[in-house]
C-alpha cells in the first residue's frame, strides 16, 4: 500500500479495496520498523491516528469524504496540534503540549486526513540540514551517512521512504524545496500568504510560509487544494480566491515560456545537477515550451541579505521564550534575570543562539541603518529582478541545491558553507514567490531537484508544469534501497 500515490490512495479507499484504518496500521508499522534508521519522526501518535482512520472509514461507508480522507500524512513539529507535543525540535519546547491546532492542521483534519505523528526538524527551523534538532539529526533514506536537507528534514525523509503518504513542510528560505531536492521528493512553497500562518511557530514572520511534500505534483495539488485559503486569525493571509489545481494539472505546455537565470549556472554547482537540468529542459523543450536566458543580478545578494532579515525577525520572535509562561524553565533560579538567563541558555542550541545574537545585533541603535534597512533595500532589488523576469518568461527554472546530500556533520562548524547550500532557494522567500522542487534523474546515486519559480499566486501552473514532466519521466517513481 505504501507504494501508492495519494491519488491512487484515494482510489482504493473509495472503491473499498481496504480501509483507512488497514492503511494507518501499516504505515505505523513501517515507522515502528523503519524509523529508527532514519530518525524522521519526533512524536508518533498511534491511538490518535487510528481513531481518525475510524471515523474515515465511517464517511467512507456512507459514502462521504474526498481524496484526502483516510490518508495518512505527518506534519513537521513546527505546526501547533491541540493535545500533542509541539517541539520545534528544541529543548526550549520539549515538554509543550499544544492547546490549540494550527490552520493548516485544522484543514487538513477536517478533509480527513489521519495524521500520524509529528516529524523531526531543525530547531526552530533554523538550518539546512536537519542535525541542529534536539532530538538527534535525521537520516538521508537514500544514504543514511548524509543529511536529507533541512530544515524540514524528517518530513521530507519520512515521505521518500514511504513511512507517509505526505507531509507538511515549512519554508523560510528553501526548508520545503532543499531537502525535497536531497531525498528526492516533490516540495512546493506557495506564495507567501497563500496559506494561513495561524498555529505555525514563528522563525522570521515576512518569509516563513507552509506547503506540502509528496511523493508527485498532483499529490502536492491535492494537499495545497486543502492547507490554501483565506484565514481571518492571520494579519498576513492573503484573500484570494483558491483556484481548483488537480482541474489545471495536464494542460499542454505548447508556448511557455521558460527562463534560466545565467547567476544559477556559475562557479559552486556541482556539474552533474547542471547536466540533470539541461536534461529536464530539454523534456520541456520536447513539450512545446520555449527556453531562454534570463537574469536575476541581485540573486547572489540574497545570503547576505537573508541571514540579515531572517536572524533579525528570529530574536524578536524568540523573545517570548523566557522561561515564564511556558517551555522550559531553568531549575533553582536565584532571581528573575538568572531565570531567564539560564532558560534560555539551556533551552536553546547553538545555532539558534547564534541567530538570535546577530538578529539582536542588526537591530540594536547605530546598526539598523547600515544593517537591517540596507537588507531590506536590496531584498526590494531582488523582487524587482524577478517583476523585470516575469515580464519574458512565464516560469523560472534552475537547480534547487548546489550539490547533492553531503555527509553527516560535514558542514556542522562551518556556519557559513552551511548557508550556502540555499544560495538558489532563498531569493524567492525574499520576493514572497512560489517555488517547489520536483526530482531529477539521480546523480551519482543520488537525487538531485529541479526548482521551478512563478509569479505571485500562479501555483497552478508550477503544479502543471512539474506534473507534465512527471508524466514524461519516471524520475519521482524511484525508491530508496532499503524502504520499497
Amino acid at each position: 500500500m505504501h507504494d501508492k500515490t495519494i491519488a491512487e490512495l484515494a482510489v482504493h479507499l473509495h472503491r473499498g479495496d481496504f480501509t483507512s484504518t488497514d492503511l494507518t496500521g501499516h504505515y505505523l508499522a513501517r515507522i515502528e520498523r523503519l524509523d529508527s534508521r532514519l530518525n524522521s519522526f519526533i512524536s508518533v501518535d498511534a491511538d490518535g491516528a487510528l481513531a481518525a482512520a475510524e471515523r474515515a472509514d465511517a464517511r467512507l461507508s456512507r459514502g462521504e469524504g474526498g481524496p484526502l480522507t483516510g490518508i495518512p500524512i505527518a506534519h513537521k513539529d513546527i505546526f501547533c496540534s491541540k493535545g500533542v507535543k509541539t517541539s520545534c525540535g528544541s529543548r526550549m519546547l520539549n515538554n509543550f503540549v499544544a492547546p490549540y491546532s494550527a490552520a493548516v492542521v485544522e484543514r487538513l483534519e477536517r478533509a480527513g486526513a489521519v495524521v500520524l505523528g509529528k516529524t523531526n526538524m531543525d530547531e526552530f527551523a533554523m538550518g539546512s540540514s536537519s542535525e541542529t534538532s534536539f532530538y538527534g539529526p535525521v537520516k538521508n533514506p537514500w544514504d543514511e551517512g548524509a543529511v536529507p536537507g533541512g530544515s524540514s528534514g524528517g518530513s521530507a525523509a519520512a515521505v521518500a521512504a514511504r513511512l507517509c503518504a505526505a507531509a507538511t513542510g515549512t519554508d523560510t528560505g528553501g526548508s520545503i524545496r532543499q531537502p525535497a531536492a536531497l531525498c528526492g521528493i516533490t516540495g512546493l512553497k506557495p506564495t507567501y500568504g497563500r496559506i494561513s500562518r495561524w498555529g505555525m511557530i514563528a522563525f522570521a514572520s515576512s518569509l516563513d510560509q507552509a506547503g506540502p511534500m509528496t511523493r508527485s505534483a498532483e499529490d502536492a495539488a491535492i494537499l495545497l487544494q486543502v492547507m490554501a485559503g483565506f484565514d481571518p486569525r492571520d494579519s498576513t493571509s492573503a484573500d484570494q480566491p483558491v483556484p481548483y489545481y488537480t482541474s489545471e494539472l495536464g494542460s499542454d505546455l505548447t508556448g511557455l515560456r521558460i527562463g534560466l537565470p545565467k547567476e544559477y549556472f556559475g562557479e559552486g554547482l556541482d556539474p552533474d545537477i547542471a547536466s540533470a537540468v539541461q536534461t529536464a529542459v530539454t523534456v520541456y523543450e520536447q513539450l512545446g515550451a520555449t527556453v531562454t536566458d534570463v537574469s536575476l543580478p541581485n540573486s547572489p545578494l540574497s545570503v547576505p541579505t537573508y541571514y540579515v532579515v531572517a536572524p533579525a525577525e528570529c530574536s524578536s520572535n524568540l523573545a517570548r521564550f523566557d522561561g515564564v509562561r511556558y517551555g522550559h524553565r531553568c531549575e533553582d533560579p536565584k532571581d528573575l534575570e538568572d531565570m531567564y538567563k539560564r532558560s534560555r541558555a539551556e533551552g536553546f542550541g547553538a545555532e539558534v543562539k547564534r541567530r538570535i545574537m546577530i538578529g539582536t545585533y542588526v537591530l540594536s541603535a547605530g546598526y539598523y541603518d547600515a544593517y537591517y534597512l540596507k537588507a531590506q533595500k536590496i531584498r526590494h532589488l531582488i523582487s524587482d529582478d524577478f517583476k523585470r523576469a516575469f515580464e519574458q518568461v512565464d516560469l523560472i527554472m534552475g537547480p534547487t541545491s548546489p550539490t547533492t546530500a553531503f555527509p553527516l556533520g560535514d558542514k556542522k562548524d562551518d556556519p557559513v558553507a552551511m548557508y550556502l547550500n540555499d544560495i538558489y532557494t532563498i531569493a524567492a522567500n525574499l520576493a514572497g514567490l512560489p517555488g517547489m522542487s520536483i526530482p531529477m534523474v539521480t546523480v551519482n546515486g543520488k537525487p538531485a531537484g529541479l526548482q521551478i519559480i512563478g509569479n505571485y499566486f500562479q501555483e497552478g501552473r508550477l503544479l502543471n508544469a512539474a506534473h507534465k514532466l512527471q508524466q514524461e519521466t519516471d524520475w519521482h517513481l524511484a525508491v530508496p534501497t532499503g524502504f520499497a
